[in-house]
């Protein structure tokens, strides 16, 4: 297994009590309207009905997925609140030198706003919550960027890996969960260029869209190394990977192989050892 960069230890489940879990939610919560309203940032506000000639990327994923043990109304209730954040990010515009940030633009998830009970990832397992199923949304948001020359400057991972793999098609950990409000998504446009976000429901799927004024000048492959399952002193199981991308001019050049970031993620579902038992490491 290769050498990932952060402390595996760390990762053991703490248990605290309510009280500690409050008030850390609400310190973080502070802290974030500090950087909001009081930073120097310049964040993305502007929206443009017109849509940029230009597709620099595009991706769909679909809106409804049957999961073990999961009601489907937690899907059909996750399209609403898709519906009602995609009003607040479709069409918004990042100018050189501004920052994206997910949650100051969709707001507080509330009843009022149009807000219903969704799925919510908490601890390894999941429960019902307003606003629920919104990392849909983020995880399209990075994926798409990752493909673009936007920097992400801010992206939490999944700290569990509850459900398996079903029907994916991108790498372990290529998504960015969020919680309001301080598990942010983060895009700053480091270019001279301006880029708008284009959102839409089908039937099924979830679309988005980076456009562009110009023709885009360089395409890019992301990908996965070191994917392990590791068994931990304490007894979970933890899925490792790291995330890198290349790029490539129009013609299919090489020109960089960059890393982007580590995975790592408790797995609330016994690995399938028979199937992979060369990528399972003891400890």
């Amino acid at each position: 297994m290769g050498e990932f960069k952060e402390n595996i230890h760390l990762l053991k489940p703490k248990s605290r009590s309510n009280l500690r879990v409050l008030l850390g939610k609400k310190y973080y919560t502070y802290k974030r309207y500090m950087k909001w309203y009081l930073g120097k940032e310049k964040y993305a506000k502007s929206k443009e009905e017109e849509l940029f000639k230009y597709v620099f990327f595009t991706h769909r994923t679909p809106l409804y997925r049957q999961l073990k043990d999961v009601d489907m109304w937690y899907q059909h209730n996750k399209v609403k609140n898709l519906k009602v954040a995609i009003k607040q990010l479709n069409k918004i515009t990042i100018k050189p030198r501004e920052t994206f940030s997910y949650w100051k633009l969709i707001g507080k998830p509330t009843k009022r706003k149009g807000f219903v009970n969704g799925m919510v990832l908490y601890y390894g397992n999941y429960k019902s919550g307003v606003g629920g199923g919104l990392c849909q949304l983020s995880n399209l948001i990075y994926w798409m960027t990752l493909h673009t020359p936007l920097t992400v400057i801010e992206r939490y991972r999944h700290s569990y890996d509850v459900f398996p793999d079903s029907k994916r098609t991108q790498p372990f950990g290529s998504g960015a969960t969020c919680v309001y409000n301080y598990r942010d998504l983060g895009i700053y446009n480091n270019t001279e260029e301006t880029y708008r976000l284009h959102l839409y429901l089908t039937e099924n799927e979830l679309v988005g869209e980076w456009r562009t004024h110009i023709e885009p000048y360089c395409k890019y492959e992301v990908y996965e190394k070191e994917h392990v399952i590791t068994q931990e002193y304490w007894g979970d199981y933890l899925r490792h990977n790291s995330i890198y991308r290349k790029s490539f001019d129009l013609e299919g050049c090489f020109l960089d192989d960059e890393y982007i970031t580590e995975n790592h993620a408790i797995m609330m579902y016994q690995p399938f050892l028979e199937n992979d038992d060369s990528k399972i490491h003891q400890k």
